[in-house]
């Protein structure tokens, strides 16, 4: 049972590291349509590294952002944590094939093997949450902007891959709470059943006793 959980919160911890890495990689955090009265519409879409333009007869411009110091607070934070949840995805994944039961890799003791898992999976929870953050944080600037009357450039609203974002974040915490789970402590061995002898005698000092009642005077008076 536990080497089954364990390899379902490796494969769900696995899972949502690989939408992680599709949800920095993916164009459209946010999307807004703008229509004119002579030309049709037109899409907007942006993501953490470039705002892209698609007209109504396909043509795509793309402009990439340059300046890093340019960029609002939000945008930059988004970056970083989304890389640093990248690395801690691809390190839960080689950490977490070292603890797997099922695995010859690394010590053969199975109590080892459950404290590596275990850290494995706690890994996978911080990835998760790595990833959770900046999806969050840019989602929730996105309906500041959107609600805010006095606002005046492009309302956006939120893109697929937020929603992409939201569900890797969400696999790779549940695997590794169940790769953290599947850890079990050792039990240590109960000393009820064991019988332990209280006397101090030795059992040659409790013979040689016994020898001088049976030798002693009163003894044979009792048995005449």
């Amino acid at each position: 049972m536990a080497s089954a959980l364990e390899m379902v919160g490796f494969l769900m911890g696995l899972v949502g590291s690989l939408i992680s890495g599709v949800t920095l990689s993916s164009e459209r955090w946010k999307t807004s349509t703008v229509s004119g009265s002579v030309i049709t519409t037109s899409i907007l879409y942006e993501n953490l590294w470039k705002s892209c333009a698609t007209a109504s007869t396909g043509v795509t411009n793309c402009k990439t952002f340059d300046s890093l110091l340019n960029l609002p607070s939000h945008v930059q934070a988004c970056r970083a944590l989304m890389i640093i949840s990248l690395l801690l995805g691809l390190f839960a994944c080689i950490i977490s094939l070292f603890g797997l039961k099922c695995t010859k890799f690394g010590s053969s003791d199975e109590h080892t093997k459950g404290k590596i898992a275990l850290s494995g999976g706690l890994v996978f929870i911080l990835a998760g949450l790595c990833c959770v953050v900046p999806v969050s944080w840019y989602a929730a600037s996105i309906t500041q902007q959107f609600f805010d009357p006095l606002y005046g450039g492009i309302k956006y609203e939120l893109g697929p891959a937020l929603y992409i974002g939201w569900a890797g974040s969400l696999l790779a915490v549940l695997g590794g709470s169940l790769l953290s789970c599947s850890f079990k402590k050792k039990k240590n061995v109960s000393k009820k059943g064991i019988y332990t002898y209280k006397n101090n005698k030795s059992p040659d000092s409790e013979f040689m006793q016994f020898k001088e009642k049976r030798e002693s005077p009163s003894a044979s008076r009792a048995y005449v």
